[in-house]
């Protein structure tokens, strides 16, 4: 059994310590009065720094330890949270990153420079932290407040049991606590249990420390602040005489009551006691853990192919059983199918991200852009919660960069242009997700200029994608600007320019089975709505037969079913169109499309679906029922066969292709509109 690497578990979390980080940042950019804010940077900091010290990114933590004292120092009023601070501080977090992820790369002199920018943005008392040495400076070091009054303090705290198998060493605590002043420490080893019982890894010793320092309590607190929700800590001023005796007062045998009140020591007087919040904390501990596990994302992607496997070899098992006569075989296939089933659905959720994951990146993004193109640009996010699988989210990663990027630099206006015509001078970018069936939407909208039609026509003629004067409706124009090398910026700039990244985006989205939509208003904005499949693995379809080959069509995008008899198709031979609650809806016939070269059922079927607004109807040979489908890719040389998305295997072990719902709602409704056109 592979065990978990310590340093990998330590970046995974650094990682998400990060964007907290950022994230409270970039919320801080907003509301720079905000207490709450700047505490909780600080601590992401703070956590980071010991953390970082711990696992032995001494570079790390040394870094962090300058970002952490500016944030120390906005919190205890001795300088203001500034927009130059915050840009500063998050300039300096991906240095962080890197050395998080690079420890022995040389990373040049991009820290000095990162130190001189946090210094400028919080005054010249920085210069001194900004000069030290590339190891971890003491806390107490580099505080700038006047000599104050010595506190005298008795500090008792014991941690879970499983605390160092997690990660914490109790020593490093100690050294902090020694930072602060005088210290004092000693150790209770009562509780330590027989050699025979001991378990190594577990921790059984708990602390008694006196501690004489100018700080205030906070400065005791920042020590413990990312083990307290799970340790017992009791803190007590204590009188300069108690102070004298306070460290061998406890000699007796027995575990350090640590959550206890001083009642038991009338010359302590107690000042916000920690109380116990559980007799047994290594076991509350386990089970609190036990909570979320982490799982890699490559034993996810096992688990999913073994459990397609299990769907296919139901399906097989499921088509015997049909064919026999045995009600115990027929018993257990039922059973079997509707335990793959269940199974099936669980891993789908295991599988099912929130988008809030991806729209979280681009705060900083547009925070970033803003700052570079002199625009004042809102971002507003809507319909974070829906899920959609893993796979998807990474995939849609890059082309979303693009699409907002795009959207800030061609949409947007600048602040003087959005005011003269009427505009606010804050422009908004709208990220939103919506599921629709089994397809999550997926919207980029501005309310910037909207696309020059007569600019993409001219980009779109000179570079030869159309023929001077060529007729195109409106969404076809539109549709050029995902052509590649397809750009109408006027020069090249950091953002636009090149024609790279928005046919990158449409060929990532159709990789994926998806779709673009471009809806644009000019003087009003634009939308690009990315129309994609919920999961990649497996999906619930319906088998048809046409001619004598077997497809599926994804259940998701079925309306409903129909007959039609073969006189009514001979009938309707001119025009294409079944009347539907008295509307007409276009139909292909998939005998004609795939070229079977049989003669049609004396009862085809018309299998109704739809993509969002637009229906189109598919006429079969016969509806053969519900299918578990495993969706398997289609090989490099089948790619530029639109008409399919994917195939699976059956259960008696042939192959049947996957209907690409989109391609044929295109292709119906196109088909329409030269019908239209024709009578």
């Amino acid at each position: 059994m592979s065990t978990l690497d310590p340093v990998a578990v330590f970046r995974t979390e650094a990682a998400e310590c990060l964007e907290a980080i950022e994230a409270g940042l970039l919320d801080l950019t907003h509301q720079l009065d905000n207490k709450d804010l700047v505490d909780a940077v600080f601590r992401g900091l703070h956590t980071l720094k010991g953390s970082g010290a711990m696992f032995g990114f001494e570079a790390l933590a040394a870094f962090t330890h300058h970002c952490e004292t500016a944030f120390d120092r906005v919190r205890k009023g001795e300088v203001a949270a500034t927009s130059e601070l915050v840009a500063a501080v998050l300039a300096a977090q991906d240095h962080m990153r890197a050395l998080v992820d690079q420890p022995d790369a040389d990373h040049g002199d991009t820290g000095n420079k990162l130190l001189a920018q946090l210094q400028a943005a919080v005054g010249g008392k920085q210069a001194a932290a900004a000069a030290a040495p590339a190891a971890v400076p003491a806390p107490a070091a580099v505080r700038d407040a006047p000599a104050k009054k010595k506190n005298s303090w008795r500090i008792r705290f014991s941690l879970p049991a499983n605390s160092m198998a997690n990660g914490t060493n109790p020593l490093g605590l100690l050294d902090e606590l020694r930072d602060l002043g005088e210290c004092s420490v000693r150790a209770n080893t009562s509780a330590i249990p027989a050699l025979d019982d001991l378990v190594p890894t577990e921790l059984h010793i708990s602390w008694d420390v006196t501690l004489t320092s100018e700080q205030d309590r906070s400065a005791i607190d920042d020590v413990f602040i990312f083990v307290l929700d799970d340790m017992e800590l009791s803190v007590e001023e204590i009188s300069g005489t108690a102070a004298a005796t306070a460290a061998p007062v406890e000699e007796r045998a027995g575990p350090v009551p640590v959550a206890a009140t001083s009642t038991a020591v009338p010359e302590f007087r107690p000042v916000e006691a920690v109380p116990a919040k559980r007799e047994a904390p290594a076991a509350v501990s386990q089970a609190k853990a036990a909570e979320n596990v982490r799982v890699p994302a490559e034993r996810l992607d096992e688990l999913m192919d073994r459990v397609g496997e299990l769907v296919i070899a139901q399906s097989r098992l499921s088509q015997l059983a049909s064919a026999s006569t045995d009600i115990a075989l027929r018993s257990v296939s039922e059973e079997i199918e509707r335990l793959s089933g269940e199974l099936r659905d669980t891993m789908m959720v295991l599988r099912m991200v929130p988008v809030a994951t991806l729209f979280s990146r681009f705060r900083r993004l547009v925070h970033d852009l803003a700052r570079e193109t002199g625009k004042v640009i809102e971002l507003v996010t809507e319909g974070e919660s829906t899920e959609v699988d893993k796979t998807v989210i990474e995939r849609l990663a890059d082309p979303l960069v693009h699409l907002v990027r795009n959207s800030i630099d061609h949409g947007l206006e600048t602040p003087a242009e959005r005011l003269a015509s009427g505009k606010t001078e804050a422009g908004t970018v709208t990220l939103s997700a919506r599921q629709a069936g089994g397809e999550v939407i997926i919207s980029i909208k501005d309310d910037g200029r909207g696309i020059n039609r007569e600019r993409v026509r001219a980009k779109a003629e000179s570079s030869g994608l159309i023929q001077p004067g060529q007729p195109l409706s409106d969404s076809e124009l539109l549709q050029l600007i995902f052509a590649p090398g397809f750009s109408t910026a006027a020069a090249i700039t950091n953002l636009s320019g090149r024609g790279v990244g928005m046919d990158v985006v449409k060929k990532t989205v159709e990789a994926l089975r998806g779709a673009i939509d471009i809806v644009s208003m000019p003087g009003q904005g634009s939308e690009v709505s990315l129309r994609i499949p919920l999961t990649l693995a497996i999906i619930d379809g319906l088998l048809v037969r046409v001619g004598s080959g077997r497809y599926v069509i994804p259940l998701s995008a079925v309306e409903e079913c129909l007959e039609l008899s073969l006189e009514e198709d001979l009938r309707s031979r001119g025009r294409s169109f079944i009347s539907l609650r008295d509307s007409l809806v276009p139909f292909l016939r998939l005998r004609d499309l795939f070229r079977t070269g049989t003669k049609p059922d004396v009862h085809q079927k018309v299998v109704v679906i739809s993509t969002g607004t637009e229906r189109v109807g598919l006429v079969v040979d016969q509806i053969i029922g519900d299918h578990q489908t495993v969706i398997k890719s289609m090989s490099k040389l089948h790619n530029n066969v639109a008409t399919f998305s994917g195939a699976t295997i059956l259960g008696d072990g042939s192959v049947a292709l996957i209907l690409d719902v989109g391609h044929l709602v295109a292709a119906g409704q196109q088909q329409e509109a030269q019908l239209r056109v024709a009578g």
